[in-house]
């Protein structure tokens, strides 16, 4: 039986198959919002998920750990803009599928006063033993009070959820009003895709497991709106027209260059493939 049976961004109308095709099949596609599923079944998807289950999670290596605190000081400014806070100011966040903890550590460094949840046991052993406060567990188990927190960030998750607008509206529930839900995912109306298709190695279940569920801005903006958000700010960055495995090397530098030069029109027309959204409570 098919893991996702309805469009998750809420749709009620049906999927058609697309020519992308993937181990699992097809990929589908939600004939309204042009959001995209996969067709794996739910076996198949537990046992993809059990790789995060792991005490490191997703924490970077040593070498990239200074890279991530800067990228994640310019996402936390976004944040306090957006909240109307000054430079440094602290506010109270949540990291929806926190992992190990990387997000959170950073954002202590930046005086956030910052909680985590996390559904893979391990993962959330490893960021409590780390000093981090983190519920092991879902959202919805959490069962946290009704407006606790300003900011939510889910980052690299929604793409993992049978149906995200469960745990959207238990977000809506849990922010204060005017609060800030920031989602990063990949986007699935990007050129990287239009050119990679199946190559596209976001798509693939065995590099990313639990992938299944695949946002366009189109479809994150439906999902935003029948849960109670409205997007403030969308960026979408990077275009990839190879993956340096499928290609010879002149090949991969080649493509590599044109993807480059197309990075800024990218952005500016939402076609680049990381897409990172800032959704507001209303």
């Amino acid at each position: 039986m098919l893991l996702i049976t309805s469009c998750p961004a809420g749709c009620d109308t049906g999927f058609r198959e697309t020519d992308i095709v993937m181990p699992e099949g097809r990929l589908l596609v939600c004939t309204a919002c042009g959001h995209l599923v996969s067709q794996i079944e739910e076996t198949d998807y537990l046992a993809a998920l059990a790789k995060f289950d792991t005490e490191t999670g997703t924490l970077p290596s040593p070498l990239s750990q200074r890279r991530h605190d800067q990228r994640a000081r310019r996402l936390f400014a976004r944040v306090r803009e957006l909240l109307d806070l000054g430079s440094g100011a602290p506010f109270r966040m949540l990291d929806v599928g926190c992992s190990s903890g990387v997000l959170l550590l950073s954002a202590k460094k930046e005086g956030i006063e910052v909680e985590g949840v996390e559904p893979a046991q391990r993962a959330a052993e490893a960021a409590q033993a780390a000093g981090l406060t983190v519920f092991a567990g879902t959202l919805n188990e959490a069962r946290y009070p009704a407006e606790r927190f300003q900011a939510v960030t889910m980052m690299e998750v929604i793409e993992h959820l049978r149906r995200p607008i469960d745990v959207v509206k238990e977000i809506w529930n849990i922010l204060v009003p005017g609060g800030i839900l920031v989602i990063g995912t990949g986007n699935a109306d990007s050129w990287t895709v239009s050119v990679m298709r199946e190559r596209w190695d976001y798509f693939h279940m065995e590099r990313y497991g639990g992938h299944i569920s695949f946002f366009t801005p189109r479809s994150l903006e439906r999902l935003a709106g029948r849960c109670g958000f409205r997007i403030e700010r969308l960026e979408t960055k990077r275009v990839r027209f190879a993956e340096s495995f499928q290609a010879s090397h002149v090949v991969y530098r080649t493509l590599k260059i044109v993807a480059e030069v197309l990075n800024v029109p990218a952005m500016w027309c939402h076609k680049g493939h990381d897409m990172l959204a800032f959704l507001r409570k209303v």
